[in-house]
């Protein structure tokens, strides 16, 4: 009679965990207390295929205008999460100010656990794709692939990209600018150089700064203001919380280092304009990982999603709905070994 009891118990208890995943995976928008903050998602598209988490940019930005610009073409084929990180968007910003990297890696894994889904796919965009690489460093049997558009991967490499555009359209205001070293792998002096760049492109640009930081971020200064009026229409604001917390603790000499903990296939989208970034850091972290392909976008900058919107949407559905299932990806990993 104990034994039955305790079997019924047991099977209640799966049943409840499942329906809880099951509600937490559902269709529409979600708010949920995740590692200790209240966090905003919204899941829509194909419900049959490996869960794809957009990780969005900023830092402190927010996952809407993805979601409104680019997201119905993608959720035709694929089962879109559009995730607001801590501190952004709708998601709460916590009143302890607890913001790191790593802080942010487990919110993710917290936000998978509660899907009750054992992989997912990454698809991060600017510091999204950070995280995206650092989750699947951490947690490389949670992530089925991932798709890298315009991260940051390298920060000082990237910061020397500014510095070039910078020389380009302000060539009186570059001279007086830090000059970079020749040893990249010098790191503590490529870092103090980076930071002095930094405070130099902010201090060169003045009030026009806006205008040349737009100018590194879209070739098509038109979609910039279409992507504007979205982010009016959200309401939501970047409260700089976050960027100033990543930031003060040595975000813009971030370089990641473990490519040998990503063995999933990686698809790295880079727009050939892009100032913000570089292709020069994109190309060398496809090279390094090992199965990443690279996809240069001759027409965008920052945002190709924006820019080149059907090449987009081909490449990532085509890339991303390989993963239905982690079958596919298991015989292309044991392919790979033979």
């Amino acid at each position: 009679m104990v034994q039955r009891f305790v079997l019924a118990v047991a099977v209640f208890c799966v049943g409840l965990s499942l329906t809880q995943a099951s509600s937490l995976s559902a269709s529409g928008e979600h708010d949920e207390v995740l590692n200790g903050v209240r966090l905003y998602y919204r899941v829509a598209g194909a419900s049959d295929r490996t869960p794809v988490l957009f990780l969005h940019g900023g830092p402190g930005y927010n996952s809407y205008s993805f979601a409104t610009l680019a997201g119905p073409r993608l959720e035709k084929d694929l089962n879109m999460i559009y995730f607001d990180q801590r501190g952004s968007g709708r998601s709460e910003r916590p009143w302890t100010q607890a913001y790191s990297t790593d802080i942010l890696v487990q919110d993710i894994e917290a936000l998978r656990q509660r899907l009750g889904t054992q992989r997912i796919a990454l698809l991060g965009h600017s510091f999204g794709g950070t995280l995206a690489l650092e989750y699947a460093a951490r947690y490389p049997e949670h992530v089925s692939r991932i798709v890298f558009v315009d991260g940051l991967s390298d920060g000082p490499a990237s910061i020397r990209s500014w510095r070039e555009r910078l020389e380009k359209v302000k060539p009186e205001a570059s001279k007086a600018a830090p000059v970079s070293g020749d040893n990249p792998s010098d790191t503590d002096r490529v870092c103090a150089e980076t930071k002095a760049n930094m405070t130099f492109v902010n201090l060169s640009t003045g009030k026009d700064g806006k205008a040349f930081f737009d100018s590194m971020q879209f070739v098509d200064q038109e979609i910039r203001k279409k992507q504007d009026a979205v982010d009016e229409k959200s309401g939501l604001k970047n409260t700089g919380e976050l960027s100033n917390a990543l930031f003060s603790g040595g975000l813009a000499c971030y370089r990641f280092t473990q490519h040998s903990r990503l063995t999933m296939p990686v698809l790295v989208i880079g727009g050939r304009h892009d100032g913000a970034i570089g292709m020069a850091p994109l190309r060398e972290l496809a090279a390094k990982l090992p199965h990443a392909t690279l996809s240069e976008y001759e027409q965008s900058a920052h945002f190709p999603y924006l820019e080149e919107p059907d090449r987009f949407a081909t490449e990532v559905i085509g890339f991303l709905a390989e993963a239905k299932s982690g079958a596919s990806d298991q015989r292309d990993q044991n392919n790979r070994k033979n």
